[in-house]
């Protein structure tokens, strides 16, 4: 499959695809007789396997460091692979923490809001009914 059909249907730019070859995070894709790259089935399958990751927010690196590894095989590199993926869960939790409590303080920015907004109502319609009377 080419370059260009492989983009599509893993939805990304064919600018990504060569960049991640580019560092490491897919393998050289084969080139057929005219130098064009030619993705197989298992190349989409790691491609999809590594845009998750991304979506998930694993950082480059760490995906880099991980392709490594798991290039060089499970003979030595199991522990080593189990751990990248630990850390980088336990740096998403921590984010994750973070989030949770950026939207507790905007809950309570919008409720003290929302008082404020309810006192500024009554107040109007408190002036209104007493400037008719």
């Amino acid at each position: 499959m080419k370059i260009a059909q492989a983009a599509k249907q893993l939805d990304l730019s064919t600018a990504t695809l060569r960049y991640y070859e580019n560092i490491g995070l897919i393998r050289p894709i084969k080139r057929d007789d005219h130098g064009i790259r030619d993705y197989t089935e298992d190349d989409l399958q790691w491609i999809e396997f590594i845009k998750c990751m991304r979506n998930a927010g694993l950082s480059i690196d760490a995906l880099r460091e991980y392709t490594a590894l798991f290039f060089e095989g499970d003979d030595h590199t199991l522990s080593s692979r189990k751990n990248i993926l630990v850390n980088e869960r336990e740096r998403l939790v921590e984010k994750q923490k973070e989030i949770e409590e950026t939207i507790k303080r905007l809950d309570f920015k919008i409720d003290s809001y929302e008082d404020i907004i309810h006192s500024y109502e009554e107040k109007l319609a408190h002036q209104l009914k007493t400037s008719s009377i």
